[in-house]
């Protein structure tokens, strides 16, 4: 059994939501832990602590990432955004975080952030999904207030939202 006190810290350096951020954390910390306790973001929720449930979920390098599968410290110079760095401003929300509050997706929030993340990186690559690719795409995150049906309709209307704002910006 290794004691907490004496373990060797090591400096870690990440891109976190666009900002260099450097803590110390045992080699072992994994990232959701790392985001939460050392680096104070805790948008992130650690529910299964498997890589089942989705509710850790991040991007790293754009890309969705079990944040509680990860080691902090492989994850090392890399890019990662939490949900955070998708949006916080309740005046400018994200085109899912907008989907969400009109779709009534949240219910109790705890996977939501999981899903937000998903789903943003989701639409990057399928912008126009139907309703069984929303499906498809998220059945890696799990919801256990089953409000699937409206996080469904959400993922839709995020995509209508991403096509609104680009149109207005033309």
């Amino acid at each position: 059994m290794t004691d907490a006190a004496t373990e060797q810290l090591l400096e870690i350096t990440l891109r976190v939501n666009g900002v260099r951020r450097t803590a110390s954390a045992p080699a072992r910390r994994l990232l959701s832990d790392f985001l939460r306790h050392d680096l104070g973001l805790t948008g992130t929720h650690v529910g299964c602590e498997h890589g089942v449930c989705g509710a850790c979920t991040v991007l790293l390098d754009g890309e969705p990432a079990r944040a509680c599968l990860v080691f902090a410290v492989t994850a090392q110079a890399h890019e990662v955004t939490t949900v955070e760095g998708i949006g916080h401003d309740p005046a400018n929300l994200s085109p899912v975080q907008q989907a969400f509050a009109e779709c009534h997706a949240l219910q109790c929030g705890f996977c939501t952030p999981g899903f937000i993340t998903t789903i943003t990186a989701y639409l990057d690559e399928n912008p126009q999904p139907t309703p069984e690719e929303a499906r498809e795409a998220i059945s890696g995150n799990l919801c256990r207030c089953t409000g699937y049906q409206n996080i469904v309709k959400a993922v839709v209307r995020a995509s209508e939202i991403v096509r609104e704002r680009e149109e207005e910006t033309r």
